[in-house]
């Protein structure tokens, strides 16, 4: 029986790549035709200007045709339906996204000194965008001082508002409780308090997706690298049948990364980052295994937070997130996306053994 289940776990993964990487390939030849592109505001990924965005698509295909062949595994199916949403929700954003709000200038820091640009402190020979009101403000003068060189402009996307994105995310979180599949959560009987606790951690995965994918590979590293290792824990604990939701998330970040590790030749935009969240926060809900789902993305948690002070004034980053401030000072694309997908091997592999040696 147990080898009949190893089997079936293996074709569920392989049929999963497969289907991940031959979609991927599919819509990034159509993006390709139609010119749908990138414009990456960052200006160390100048060079990455036209490179295919919404690769999310694929994952949808993908989803539509593991739900189609095992509809009948409960798991599988409540996950594959969130997942849906999620990338519906995604795509309307990322259509958006395709509209140009303003193009901004781009300067370089031409005195010998650093000088004070918005809130940035921007040192000789810095380049930096003008992006903020007190900055555009303040460029003008340095202009004229020739303190500052504008050296290009860069074209910035229509963001959707914040509140009607927030109750779309909302929204998704509200389906997810409605399932009535989460009802015990980390050893307590939740209640009615499900909803507000399924929301929440909605949200969250949601945007730490989100936050995290702006390099060739890291967003789609990190979720393989958290989801086999809730493979493993699964495993560890006793409970194979919680694999899965794990085994597809896992097959699908891997398949995508066949075309999206460095140098990337597609993005996953926030379709695909809206489905790895939805994702993965609904197999981690509905497998009751909240400690290690949190502890598997700690990674990108410490990211968002890092953001959260930046947006509060109580830290500064000259670029965000946190992966662009280290790549805006000089540390290396590859370098970064190791180091971060480093991190989350080593956090799961704590909690991994740490469950076998102390729990």
């Amino acid at each position: 029986m147990c080898g009949k289940m190893n089997w079936d776990i293996f074709v569920l993964f392989l049929l999963t790549f497969f289907a991940s990487a031959f979609f991927t390939w599919y819509v990034r030849r159509i993006f390709l035709r139609a010119k749908i592109g990138d414009s990456p505001i960052v200006s160390e990924h100048k060079h990455k200007i036209g490179t295919p965005t919404m690769g999310g698509i694929a994952f949808l295909f993908t989803i539509l045709l593991i739900t189609a062949i095992y509809y009948k595994n409960n798991l599988i199916l409540i996950t594959s339906i969130m997942m849906l949403a999620g990338g519906i929700f995604g795509f309307v954003d990322d259509l958006i996204g395709l509209q140009i709000k303003e193009v901004q200038k781009l300067v370089v820091n031409t005195s010998k000194k650093a000088i004070t640009l918005g809130r940035l402190e921007v040192e000789p020979g810095e380049e930096v965008r003008v992006a903020t009101p007190k900055a555009k403000k303040e460029v003008d003068s340095l202009l004229k001082e020739g303190k500052v060189k504008v050296i290009g402009e860069v074209p910035i996307k229509l963001e959707p508002e914040e509140f009607p994105k927030i109750l779309c995310q909302l929204f998704i979180g509200v389906l997810l409780g409605l399932t009535g599949y989460v009802t015990n959560l980390g050893g307590f009987s939740l209640g009615w308090l499900m909803f507000p606790v399924v929301v929440i951690a909605i949200l969250g995965a949601i945007n730490t997706v989100n936050l995290i994918d702006g390099m060739d590979g890291l967003a789609a590293g990190i979720v393989a690298i958290a989801s086999f290792s809730c493979c493993i824990y699964g495993w560890i604990i006793g409970r194979p049948e919680i694999l899965p939701p794990f085994v597809i998330l896992t097959g699908i970040c891997l398949g995508f990364l066949v075309f999206n590790k460095y140098p990337a030749t597609i993005f996953m935009g926030d379709t695909g980052s809206f489905i790895l969240g939805v994702g993965f926060a609904t197999a981690v809900l509905i497998c009751d295994i909240p400690y290690f789902g949190v502890l598997s993305l700690g990674v990108p948690i410490l990211s968002v937070v890092v953001s959260l002070l930046h947006r509060a004034h109580i830290i500064n980053l000259p670029v965000e997130p946190l992966h662009h401030t280290l790549n805006h000072k000089g540390m290396s694309e590859v370098k970064i996306v190791c180091i971060y997908w480093l991190g989350t091997v080593v956090l799961c592999a704590a909690g991994i053994l740490g469950k076998i040696l102390l729990f």
